[in-house]
Formats: C-alpha cells, sequence, structure tokens
C-alpha cells in the first residue's frame, strides 16, 4: 500500500523552484531517507507533505487523503518532527505533551496514559525539570515523543539527528529500527549520508528541488554512476610489471600493488597476463564506488 505519494509536487518562491515536479511513493513501512546539501528543497518538501505549506502546484498523498484538501484528516494519522523542534520552556515535558494532546482531541486520561508511555520510551520519565533547562539532545528525544503522541502511521522526521551528540545518533537509530519494526512509514530527511545508510532500506536524493536518484542504497550506487569507468586493485608476489592493456587509461604501481582506471572490467586480461609472466596473483578485485562517491557525483558534479 501506498503510504506517501506525490504527483508534480511544485513549490515556487520569488520565481525559484525550491521543489520541481516532486513525484514519489513510499510505500507501507517503509524507511526512506530523503537526502541533499542544505538548500536542495527537503524540509519545503516535508511542510508540503504534513500540510504546513500548500504547494504552487501538484499534490500529496498520505494514505489516500489528499494533504491540501483535507489537512485535518491527514494530520490524524501523521507525525511530524521538525529541524529544530519548539516546546514551551517553562513547562515540563508531561505539561508541553499535555498541551499538544489537546490538538488531537484525545480524553485526559487517554493522554496522560500515553505520556506516560512516550516518556518511558524516549528515556525522560523521571525529568522534572522545565525544558528550557534541556540539552539538544533532551530535546530530539521529547520532540520525537510528540511526533509519536496520535500514534500515527506515517513519521515524517526533518534532520532528526542534526547536532546530537554520538550517543544520541544511537539512540535515533535504534528508535527508528523499533519504529519500522512496529509497521510505521518513516520518511527520514538529512544532509548526513551516514545516517540514511544506516537506518533507510530506501534513499532518495533531491538536488536543485529535482529528485535525481530513488532506490536502495546500493541501487543508487550501482546506477547512478557518472563516470563508467572501473577501477581495479591488483597485488601480486614480488614487484609488479608494468601492464600492457590498451584499455588502461590510468595506473599506479607501489612495489607489489597496482591500482589501474580502466574502460572496462579488465580482469581476465590481468589474470591472463600476469599468469604469462609467472607472477602469482594475490588480489585482484574491482574496488566499487561508495554510495558517498555516487553522492558527492550527483549533487555536486563530483566536486
Amino acid at each position: 500500500m501506498d503510504m506517501i505519494k506525490t504527483e508534480g509536487l511544485t513549490k515556487v518562491y520569488d520565481n525559484v523552484k525550491a521543489v520541481d515536479g516532486l513525484d514519489l511513493i513510499v510505500g507501507q513501512g517503509e524507511v526512506f531517507g530523503f537526502i541533499g546539501p542544505n538548500g536542495a528543497g527537503k524540509t519545503t518538501t516535508i511542510g508540503m507533505m504534513v500540510g504546513l505549506i500548500e504547494p504552487t502546484s501538484g499534490k500529496c498523498f498520505v494514505r489516500d487523503v489528499d494533504v491540501t484538501r483535507n489537512p485535518l484528516e491527514a494530520k490524524r494519522i501523521t507525525g511530524y518532527m521538525p529541524d529544530g523542534v519548539g516546546f514551551y520552556s517553562n513547562l515540563t515535558a508531561r505539561q508541553n505533551l499535555k498541551y499538544f494532546s489537546k490538538f488531537y482531541g484525545m480524553k485526559d486520561t487517554e493522554a496522560d496514559k500515553r505520556i506516560s508511555e512516550l516518556l518511558t520510551y524516549v528515556g525522560l520519565e523521571k525529568v522534572e525539570k522545565p525544558v528550557g533547562a534541556y540539552s539538544r539532545g533532551m530535546k530530539q528525544r521529547l520532540g520525537l515523543a510528540q511526533a509519536l503522541l496520535n500514534d500515527p502511521e506515517v513519521l515524517f522526521l526533518d534532520e532528526p539527528t542534526n547536532g546530537l551528540d554520538p550517543q544520541g545518533v544511537i539512540q535515533f537509530r535504534k528508535a527508528i529500527k523499533e519504529l519500522s519494526v512496529k509497521g510505521k512509514t518513516i520518511f527520514f530527511s538529512s544532509h548526513i549520508l551516514d545516517e540514511v545508510r544506516h537506518v533507510c532500506n530506501t534513499i532518495g536524493i533531491i538536488s536543485n528541488g529535482k529528485l535525481v536518484a530513488r532506490g536502495t542504497p546500493d541501487e543508487v550506487r550501482k546506477h547512478m554512476s557518472k563516470d563508467m569507468n572501473v577501477r581495479i586493485i591488483i597485488k601480486v608476489l614480488g614487484d609488479m610489471p608494468r601492464l600492457t592493456d590498451p584499455r588502461i587509461l590510468d595506473a599506479s604501481y607501489l612495489n607489489g600493488t597496482a591500482t589501474l582506471t580502466a574502460s572496462a572490467d579488465i580482469r581476465d586480461s590481468i589474470s591472463e597476463e600476469l599468469y604469462r609472466k609467472d607472477y602469482r596473483i594475490l588480489e585482484l578485485r574491482v574496488e566499487e564506488k561508495t554510495l558517498e562517491d555516487i553522492f558527492l557525483e550527483t549533487v555536486y558534479g563530483g566536486a
């Protein structure tokens, strides 16, 4: 079942397209990583998906609910954690969540039970001080609790690990994986590639408001490379000879190791040449590009 679907979603500010014709589908239970540099259009996209920003054109559906036409119905099944989530600084975590529960029409007994569960879940059940005295990590954990207050089917997280220390990042990764196991659909925005790789089963890369790649991390890595040349690593026993295959575009040699850039996978040719010259091959492999390499090529043109 499609839980998030956009059709030509576009937002224009001062004749500049912040989001440009976004077509996207996210299935039920999927953890989708939405990555791109700051200013690429991630936050604007999420704003339209949760009904806070009206699209210039196009549509967004959450579980077949048109977000623009039925914003209240959409909000009942979604949770949203913005980047830099805000709270009433003079209130405690429990008081903040109790205030927000009113927007969902929750009865006091229902809200109190849910709030206690969530504060325990995010590790804030024993903290009684006002939120104004919270650290960044504590506020992020409370932000997750707020986003889960209505037990949403779809969860939007905008840069949830931004500014967290390593322990806080680990806690968030764990929480996202647990929510995924429970069947939540999660739309996770970040400019940090390492984060989405740890928690997401599919990713999309946005650049200048356009979706330029989508798939599993491995699919994106394999299919989005602009440079089709092959990087080959060879190690032999003894000193490495100069290799002669004409498809070698560049080569560096150091003792018993050679690193080649070739126009094709020429491992068979290399193996035959070394065999003829009586060299024992210790290693012969293709070095595939990392997801980081693909991200840099796609978003920054390899810069």
